[in-house]
Protein backbone atom coordinates (compact mmCIF):
# COMPACT_ATOMS: atom_id res chain seq x y z
CA UNK A 1 0.00 0.00 0.00
CA UNK A 2 1.23 3.66 -0.76
CA UNK A 3 1.83 5.56 2.22
CA UNK A 4 3.63 8.42 -0.15
CA UNK A 5 2.86 10.37 -2.61
CA UNK A 6 4.97 9.92 -6.02
CA UNK A 7 5.27 12.38 -9.01
CA UNK A 8 6.22 9.15 -11.35
CA UNK A 9 4.10 8.48 -14.22
CA UNK A 10 3.65 4.96 -15.16
CA UNK A 11 2.28 4.03 -18.63
CA UNK A 12 0.95 0.91 -20.53
CA UNK A 13 0.60 0.14 -24.40
CA UNK A 14 -2.73 1.29 -25.60
CA UNK A 15 -4.71 -1.49 -26.52
CA UNK A 16 -6.48 -0.16 -29.72
CA UNK A 17 -3.95 2.34 -31.04
CA UNK A 18 -5.44 2.06 -34.59
CA UNK A 19 -8.35 3.92 -33.55
CA UNK A 20 -8.69 7.54 -32.16
CA UNK A 21 -11.04 7.49 -28.70
CA UNK A 22 -11.00 9.30 -25.51
CA UNK A 23 -10.00 8.69 -22.21
CA UNK A 24 -12.36 10.57 -20.02
CA UNK A 25 -10.75 10.89 -16.29
CA UNK A 26 -12.40 12.92 -13.20
CA UNK A 27 -9.77 13.65 -10.25
CA UNK A 28 -12.29 15.43 -7.24
CA UNK A 29 -9.35 15.34 -4.68
CA UNK A 30 -7.35 17.66 -5.94
CA UNK A 31 -5.65 19.84 -3.27
CA UNK A 32 -2.46 22.14 -3.08
CA UNK A 33 -1.60 25.31 -1.52
CA UNK A 34 -2.24 29.26 -2.06
CA UNK A 35 1.64 30.20 -2.88
CA UNK A 36 0.25 33.70 -1.23
CA UNK A 37 -1.44 32.64 2.15
CA UNK A 38 -0.44 28.43 2.45
CA UNK A 39 -4.70 27.85 3.14
CA UNK A 40 -5.21 24.93 0.84
CA UNK A 41 -7.03 25.30 -2.34
CA UNK A 42 -9.28 22.11 -3.47
CA UNK A 43 -10.13 21.25 -7.54
CA UNK A 44 -11.82 18.73 -9.59
CA UNK A 45 -9.59 17.72 -12.45
CA UNK A 46 -11.07 16.81 -16.05
CA UNK A 47 -8.47 15.08 -18.14
CA UNK A 48 -9.95 14.04 -21.85
CA UNK A 49 -7.64 12.52 -24.26
CA UNK A 50 -7.29 10.53 -27.57
CA UNK A 51 -4.00 8.48 -26.95
CA UNK A 52 -1.39 7.65 -29.16
CA UNK A 53 0.87 4.34 -28.39
CA UNK A 54 0.69 4.81 -24.41
CA UNK A 55 -1.97 5.30 -22.02
CA UNK A 56 -1.78 6.72 -18.25
CA UNK A 57 -2.11 4.04 -15.38
CA UNK A 58 -4.61 5.15 -13.14
CA UNK A 59 -2.73 4.30 -9.79
CA UNK A 60 0.61 6.22 -10.74
CA UNK A 61 -1.59 9.33 -11.72
CA UNK A 62 -3.46 9.39 -8.14
CA UNK A 63 -0.14 9.21 -6.16
CA UNK A 64 0.99 12.00 -9.34
CA UNK A 65 -2.11 13.99 -8.23
CA UNK A 66 -1.90 14.30 -4.30
CA UNK A 67 1.79 14.82 -4.67
CA UNK A 68 0.82 18.35 -5.28
CA UNK A 69 -0.98 18.56 -1.67
CA UNK A 70 1.80 20.05 0.35
CA UNK A 71 2.81 22.08 -2.60
CA UNK A 72 2.19 26.17 -2.91
CA UNK A 73 1.21 27.22 -6.58
CA UNK A 74 -1.17 29.32 -8.32
CA UNK A 75 -3.95 27.33 -10.47
CA UNK A 76 -2.48 28.45 -13.39
CA UNK A 77 0.83 27.50 -12.75
CA UNK A 78 -0.14 23.82 -11.18
CA UNK A 79 -2.71 23.36 -14.10
CA UNK A 80 -0.33 23.86 -16.94
CA UNK A 81 2.13 21.35 -15.33
CA UNK A 82 -0.04 18.90 -14.89
CA UNK A 83 -0.63 19.19 -18.42
CA UNK A 84 2.87 19.07 -19.21
CA UNK A 85 3.65 16.04 -16.61
CA UNK A 86 1.19 13.82 -18.60
CA UNK A 87 2.17 14.82 -22.22
CA UNK A 88 5.37 13.86 -21.32
CA UNK A 89 4.92 10.51 -19.65
CA UNK A 90 1.67 9.53 -22.59
CA UNK A 91 2.59 11.48 -26.43
CA UNK A 92 -1.27 11.72 -26.57
CA UNK A 93 -2.66 12.75 -29.95
CA UNK A 94 -4.72 15.05 -28.13
CA UNK A 95 -5.07 16.07 -24.22
CA UNK A 96 -6.94 18.67 -22.59
CA UNK A 97 -7.21 19.46 -18.59
CA UNK A 98 -10.00 21.29 -16.84
CA UNK A 99 -9.19 22.25 -13.29
CA UNK A 100 -12.07 23.36 -11.52
CA UNK A 101 -11.47 25.00 -8.31
CA UNK A 102 -13.68 25.62 -5.49
CA UNK A 103 -14.67 29.10 -4.32
CA UNK A 104 -11.59 31.31 -2.64
CA UNK A 105 -12.50 34.68 -1.49
CA UNK A 106 -15.67 34.81 -3.31
CA UNK A 107 -13.90 33.83 -6.64
CA UNK A 108 -14.22 30.45 -9.18
CA UNK A 109 -11.56 29.69 -11.18
CA UNK A 110 -11.25 27.31 -14.16
CA UNK A 111 -8.46 27.11 -15.98
CA UNK A 112 -8.34 24.95 -19.17
CA UNK A 113 -5.22 23.70 -20.76
CA UNK A 114 -4.18 21.65 -24.38
CA UNK A 115 -2.00 19.62 -25.60
CA UNK A 116 -2.52 18.96 -29.40
CA UNK A 117 -0.18 16.60 -31.64
CA UNK A 118 0.50 18.30 -34.76
CA UNK A 119 0.67 15.57 -36.74
CA UNK A 120 -3.13 14.83 -35.44
CA UNK A 121 -5.90 15.68 -37.04
CA UNK A 122 -9.51 15.05 -35.07
CA UNK A 123 -12.11 13.29 -36.50
CA UNK A 124 -15.09 14.84 -38.39
CA UNK A 125 -18.29 15.40 -35.58
CA UNK A 126 -20.51 12.86 -36.56
CA UNK A 127 -23.85 14.50 -35.41
CA UNK A 128 -26.67 11.49 -34.86
CA UNK A 129 -30.76 12.36 -35.04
Amino acid sequence: MATKPSKQLEIFDNPNPERDYTIHITLPEFTCLCPKTGQPDFATLELAYVPEKSCIELKSLKMYIWAFRDEGTFHEAVTNEILSDLVAACQPRFMRLTAEFNVRGGVYTSVVAEHKDPDWTAPAVVTLP
